[in-house]
């Protein structure tokens, strides 16, 4: 398909072209939530598998501090990705 027809769709219908962006910000910001909540539940379920969790305080602190860190980053990158979806969404009804 040349970019001329691919240019034309766009102009053609931008609202349809601005919503299938949101979808896809929102199945990627989905994507990155659910990861980082699996990664979280495995590493605990290997903690207690190991038993090392008797001599922790709780589950706070089954994670060191770079870790916890980067499931903030992602968290918070996933939650920011899902907002710019759902603001897409919104604008694309407007055209």
């Amino acid at each position: 398909m040349s970019m001329q027809t691919l240019w034309s769709l766009f102009l053609g219908q931008p609202g349809q072209m601005l919503n299938g962006l949101a979808l896809f910000f929102g199945l990627a910001g989905a994507w990155l939530l659910l990861a980082t909540r699996l990664r979280e539940q495995w590493a605990m379920a290997r903690l207690i598998a190991g038993s090392e969790m008797d001599n922790m305080a709780g589950p706070a602190c089954a994670f060191d501090e770079p870790t916890l860190r980067l499931n903030r980053f992602f968290s918070g990158f996933g939650y920011a990705t899902l907002g710019l979806a759902l603001l897409l969404s919104w604008v694309s009804t407007g055209l």
